[in-house]
């Protein structure tokens, strides 16, 4: 293991439905420094092509030749539903490829509307199922990965025979469906905070629980039918306030939201809400179990207080490590919200300051380099397995193996008097502690006003709910040493409701010397899925039930003089969609369906909810 400590800083930027869509998309937003210091039109020659596929559907390709033509170029991809403009031969994007500097290394730089959006052909299915076993004419991601990379080192002068692939969020799962059976001329992926599973933890839910905000804003801007076959983002939504909070619980159950507002022409939200459970549907657009026998070398990129798809990225690496052993397969992950390592230098969330120019570093030190070596053959092969990020101490690491293999399990019990502690507890005592939940007053997910997902929200003060009746707070004492943890985090909870159904949130807080509450990890399990996504389970009114699960990964040091916090609740809106403490459909439930309901947390000998961590050794005293 090896470390490396960095420096810098600067103000995040709050960020809007529109803004973020435009983020994503092929080309990332850059400081206007870099605008000046680089013509994109100087030095590249663009064409515009309809690329055929298998089954004839052409695809809009936005292709960047370095005008330099006394060398040969690696081809480096991006395959996008977020548009690929700008559109005609003489209109040049500013940027290229996924970071400041790449057009400056020089690639062949090629920008693709996937079927069905924008300028290409055919029809746009979210998250292309993969297909196992295919016909001569059979099509997904892969295959149109495969053709447009065939028609590239084909048909583009002065291209040395290698063809990288990259994307960001719904580009990032472009870029590993289209690892999957690769071409031949494809060397090199950067799956960047990839979609890899909608229903078990990236963008609309988690561990079966409705991501209402982001979904609302994503579908009604970019989910609603267009003009003929292919589609496009439009405008963002108008909510008419800034209060998302007071707009959300004013829509009423979710099924108003059809009739209300989206009225049949957005189907993808009709296809969420017709599809409740874990079922055909959700498992086929799963691209995790088919990322067998990967052939490139792989960079997955993800960032710790990324708000959309980190599930998505310490999954895909994970895949690939169990289903494709001996790939080159390795991960990044700083202190960045979504997407932020491609647009932002890195060195701020919220009011948490890094020290250091975290996303230039990334860029410089691991992303050129990992593109440079497979690409161009240039430099030396990168060595780690994981470069990760450690917040609270601010500083990168490098390791073999993600988690590091020297973390030690250790779970941290609830304890009487709102105490947390590493012993198990004693018999005897008040068993349980307990609050009321009501869909009708849930504990808000952000302490401002806000109509979508704020990029930064798991770097917001947690105060803002700390004293609520319906939040059960446990803290430690103040460490005496530094507590270091790095892995997943697993809560699990021994329950009671009055009800038949009903969420539990759980947040891991470092709680800072002047009070500041860090949001290190917090994540929700919908109850009627504690024992199966596919089949779910009602609650028994007053029956004990074990609530457990595993939440993303952290890597996150408590400083003496800190202490960790745990807050247990029932509700997060409307980050989170409000259960209604009654096992229905509630994707088709009523505004009548929605209870008050009693919960019991109990933290007794033998029914002891805790949270289990992942600690490198050192100090175990909270």
């Amino acid at each position: 293991m090896s470390s490396r400590h960095l420096a810098g800083n600067r103000p995040i930027r709050r960020l809007t439905q529109a803004v973020i869509v435009t983020l994503l998309a092929a080309s990332p937003a850059r400081s206007a420094a870099a605008q000046t210091r680089y013509d994109v039109k100087e030095h590249y020659q663009k064409y515009e092509y309809q690329i055929p596929m298998r089954d004839g559907v052409k695809l809009f390709t936005a292709v960047y030749v370095p005008r330099d033509t006394a060398t040969t170029w690696p081809i480096l991809i991006s395959r996008t539903p977020y548009s690929a403009a700008p559109y005609g031969p003489d209109a040049y994007s500013r940027f290229l490829g996924p970071g400041m500097r790449f057009a400056q290394e020089g690639y062949i730089f090629v920008t693709q509307d996937v079927r069905g959006r924008y300028h290409s052909e055919g029809h746009f299915v979210h998250m292309t199922p993969h297909r196992e076993n295919k016909g001569p004419r059979d099509v997904d991601e892969s295959t149109d990965t495969w053709d447009t990379i065939d028609w590239l080192v084909k048909n583009v002068p002065h291209n040395n025979g290698r063809a990288g692939l990259w994307g960001i969020s719904y580009g990032g799962f472009f870029a590993t469906a289209g690892m999957i059976d690769a071409h031949p001329a494809l060397k090199a992926v950067s799956p960047q905070a990839p979609q890899a599973d909608w229903f078990m933890g990236d963008d609309t839910r988690h561990n079966g629980a409705f991501f209402l905000a982001s979904t609302f804003n994503f579908m009604a801007m970019c989910g609603r039918l267009g003009s003929g076959t292919s589609m496009s983002c439009g405008q963002p939504f108008d909510f008419g306030t800034k209060d998302g909070y007071k707009f959300f619980l004013g829509m009423g159950s979710l099924a108003t939201a059809e009739s209300k507002y989206f009225k049949g022409q957005v189907p993808g939200w009709t296809e969420f809400m017709d599809h409740g459970t874990y079922d055909g549907f959700w498992q086929a657009r799963n691209i995790l179990p088919h990322l067998k026998r990967i052939r490139p070398a792989v960079l997955t990129v993800g960032g710790w207080y990324d708000a959309n798809n980190f599930y998505g990225a310490l999954h895909v690496f994970e895949a690939i490590e169990q289903q494709s052993p001996g790939a080159d397969n390795a991960i990044v992950i700083g202190p960045w919200y979504h997407g932020q390592w491609a647009r932002d230098e890195g060195s701020k969330v919220g009011r948490l300051t890094f020290g250091s120019k975290t996303g230039e570093e990334f860029q410089s030190t691991m992303l050129i380099p990992f593109f440079d070596y497979h690409l161009k053959g240039k430099g030396a092969h990168p060595t780690a397995k994981a470069y990760v990020y450690e917040t609270g101490a601010n500083r990168w690491h490098t390791y073999d193996a993600w988690p590091p293999k020297q973390a030690v399990s250790r779970a941290i019990s609830l304890s009487a008097g709102g105490a947390l502690t590493f012993d198990h507890p004693k018999a005897g005592g008040t068993p349980a502690d307990q609050y009321v939940s009501d869909p009708a007053k849930p504990v808000p997910s952000v302490p401002g006003q806000s109509t979508d997902m704020d990029p930064d929200y798991m770097a917001q003060d947690q105060r803002f709910v700390a004293g609520r009746p319906d939040v059960l707070v446990y803290q430690g004492d103040p460490m005496t040493e530094e507590l270091t943890i790095a892995g997943p985090v697993s809560p699990t909870l021994f329950v009671t409701s009055s009800g038949t159904d009903g969420d539990w949130v759980v947040k891991v807080i470092d709680v800072h010397p002047d009070g500041f509450q860090e949001l290190v990890r917090g994540d929700v399990m919908r109850a009627k899925f504690r024992n199966s996504f596919e089949k779910p389970e009602p609650l028994v009114p007053g029956k004990v039930a074990k609530i457990d699960f595993t939440m993303p990964d952290v890597y996150h040091t408590f400083k003496k003089g800190h202490r960790m916090m745990i807050q247990v609740q029932s509700s997060w809106f409307p980050l989170v969609d409000r259960n209604p403490g009654k096992f229905v459909d509630i994707y088709h439930a009523t505004d009548a369906d929605f209870q008050k309901t009693t919960i019991r947390v109990f933290r007794s000998a033998g029914q002891n909810s805790r949270v289990t961590f992942s600690v490198l050794p050192g100090n175990l005293t909270p």
